[in-house]
């Protein structure tokens, strides 16, 4: 089987089943793990368009997909499947659907089993806290800072499992535009930047250049020291198996004396 991925999330996925042979064609966003860089890229780093001379130059059987129109063709005989989920149900989905895809469904129902239970550690723990007293933070997550966005999709629900409140996004739905009123109306006790697509460094740097309104200083995140710049593509934008790693990360984040050693390493800051 050849098969190309023209989504990160896929591509881990793909990798994380122990396909990494099959995978002979990335996007250019495809950087995780770190062995795939090299292989052949099919898509435009400029414009993110797929190359359709170049996908179909590697013969694939088999391609992985975003929702959304497609100028490019293949052969009757190249399956293309779309992965677009939108909840953590729908990621642990997507996972079995590409070892359903692959005959790989045995690898896909143990990769899922896993992080059911490295998920079901977190939330037992958080539950017990919450049991004990210990107060959920109120969490306003950015998906976009110039304009301002909040977040959608997943993010809310991580968030949620993690011990956390999310204020101003919703489950399972596109991010909205947000403002520094409407943040400072909720006035989160943590503010988490997640941009869409940036890893840590370009996070911080589009922080870094990010005005911010008068009323700063009156945000009670800000007053707590706790407005965080994260590794939003790594463990936030993607829907693949490092969601989970996202909510073990927020889980230290929100609770450090429950949750010890337990955020991957280097995979946020403060941001004050």
């Amino acid at each position: 089987m050849r098969i190309v991925s023209l989504l990160p999330a896929a591509t881990e996925i793909v990798w994380a089943l122990g396909l990494e042979d099959a995978l002979v064609g990335v996007s250019h966003a495809c950087d995780f793990p770190l062995a795939v860089v090299g292989r052949p890229v099919v898509t435009r780093p400029s414009s993110g368009a797929v190359d359709g001379a170049a996908l179909a130059s590697l013969r694939p059987d088999l391609v992985f997909a975003g929702a959304g129109p497609r100028d490019w063709e293949l052969g009757p005989h190249v399956a293309v499947v779309v992965l677009d989920p939108a909840s953590l149900e729908g990621i642990f989905h997507a996972i079995a659907t590409v070892g359903a895809m692959t005959d790989a469904e045995d690898e896909a129902v143990g990769l899922v089993e896993i992080l059911r239970e490295r998920l079901a550690d977190v939330e037992e723990i958080a539950a017990e806290r919450r049991d004990e007293g210990h107060h959920a933070p109120r969490v306003v997550a950015l998906d976009r800072l110039d304009p301002l966005s909040s977040v959608g999709l997943w993010l809310p629900e991580q968030i949620r499992r993690a011990g956390g409140w999310e204020v101003l996004g919703s489950d399972g739905e596109s991010s909205r535009s947000a403002t520094w009123e409407a943040i400072a109306d909720v006035d989160p006790e943590v503010l988490l930047l997640v941009p869409h697509g940036m890893h840590l460094g370009e996070v911080t740097r589009a922080w870094s250049a990010t005005p911010r309104p008068p009323f700063w200083s009156e945000i009670q995140a800000v007053r707590l020291g706790r407005v965080l710049a994260l590794d939003a593509s790594a463990y936030f934008s993607r829907p693949g198996p490092r969601v989970i790693d996202g909510i073990e990360i927020l889980a230290e984040i929100f609770d450090p004396a429950a949750f010890v050693d337990l955020a991957t390493a280097g995979s946020w800051v403060h941001a004050l």
